[in-house]
């Protein structure tokens, strides 16, 4: 098996696994316990803390402390629900890019929090200018990703941040980063943002792992009652050994992010190679700058779900998508975005720690086999 569908999930690394067995077998203690064995299990929630941190850019907690979830779908739904509750009815505005767990979450909340989207260019970036014309002073928060877990494109969510602050000084701007931590530089300082949410199964981690980083003054309310964990915000017993492996796979991300961006980028560059000298028509969806790990490829008269079958037959995983619905499917709300004809079926191919060259050479030539086999 070629496995490329590594931003959808990865293989959890063997040190990471090791390290999350080990405080399991040793510091299983609920380490809310006030007794030496429940201090034993905070010191290693306190030791994946600093790692995290570090990761994220605020070493020490400056600017913000974490509060450990179930994953990323968990942690996006506390930044932009439990910030729009806490700050009372008003506007949530997110991008057209965002995932199901920031944009589903921002319909729930009800006919008191009226969402507005924020539009796409075609090559897959947040318009600026039209999501700051969407801000007014009674938002109360703000949603846009990092980067597009579709397309890899990331957005400037610095230059959205100081667009939203000076016309609603007071909204809550949240940031998925589940798709960029250990892609590109991740700095909560530079970025301005209030929340941050991250995933474990994303970067080599262990999955039902996620954190949600808090700015220090920022206020979330929480999603349930409890023995008061997590000063309130995500109540019940921590998961010692779970962030242990998410704080650990965050630091050996960022640690190998430069090394791993330049065999990426080298692995982009085979398959965009190969697809161009089949003669498929092929386009590369996108603008730069685009994280390394993803390449997205848009077929013309190709069955999106025919592909990745078509694939996985043969040994190839990726994940696809498409504009319209098909039996069984949604349609992709980023591809409609970007306004990809509904003719055109797309295939993502991302990378992890332990993709090799030669899978995604020998992936690339399967692949311009099975669309020329498809194509009609």
């Amino acid at each position: 098996m070629i496995y490329l569908d590594n931003a959808a999930s990865t293989r959890v690394s063997d040190e990471v696994l090791a390290l999350a067995a080990e405080v399991s077998r040793e510091d299983f203690a609920n380490p809310s316990a006030s007794h030496p064995a429940g201090a034993a299990a905070r010191r290693r929630i306190a030791t994946a803390r600093d790692e995290l941190l570090a990761a994220i850019g605020d070493p020490g907690g400056e600017r913000g402390d974490v509060v450990w979830t179930s994953g990323g779908t968990e942690s996006n739904a506390l930044g932009v629900i439990g910030a729009a509750r806490a700050a009372g009815p008003g506007a949530v505005v997110v991008s057209a890019l965002e995932h199901p767990a920031v944009a589903a979450s921002a319909t729930t909340l009800g006919d008191g929090w009226p969402v507005r989207v924020a539009p796409s260019t075609p090559g897959g970036v947040i318009d600026v200018d039209a999501l700051a014309a969407l801000v007014d002073e009674h938002t109360r928060v703000v949603a846009v990703m990092l980067a597009s877990n579709e397309l890899g494109t990331v957005q400037p969510v610095a230059a959205i941040a100081r667009a939203v602050r000076a016309r609603a000084s007071a909204a809550h701007i949240h940031c998925d980063a589940t798709q960029a931590l250990g892609k590109v530089d991740v700095d909560v300082g530079a970025l301005a943002v209030d929340s941050l949410g991250v995933a474990g199964h994303k970067l080599h981690g262990p999955k039902g792992t996620g954190a949600l980083w808090v700015r220090r003054g920022a206020t979330l309310a929480p999603f349930w009652g409890g023995g008061g964990q997590q000063g309130g915000v995500r109540q019940g017993t921590q998961d010692a050994p779970g962030a242990a492996g998410l704080g650990r796979a965050a630091s050996r991300a960022v640690a190998a992010m430069a090394d791993m961006t330049a065999r990426w980028r080298a692995m982009a560059d085979v398959l965009i190679a190969a697809t161009s000298a089949s003669g498929v028509t092929c386009r590369l969806l996108g603008d730069s700058p685009r994280t390394p790990h993803i390449v997205s490829l848009a077929f013309d008269r190709v069955s999106a779900d025919g592909l990745r079958n078509t694939l996985a037959s043969r040994g190839v995983i990726v994940s696809s998508g498409s504009a319209c619905a098909t039996p069984g499917a949604k349609p992709s709300g980023t591809l409609a975005a970007i306004g990809l004809p509904a003719t055109w079926g797309m295939v993502r191919l991302s990378f992890g720690h332990y993709t090799t060259r030669e899978e995604v050479a020998e992936a690339a030539g399967i692949l311009c086999g099975v669309v020329r086999d498809l194509a009609v």
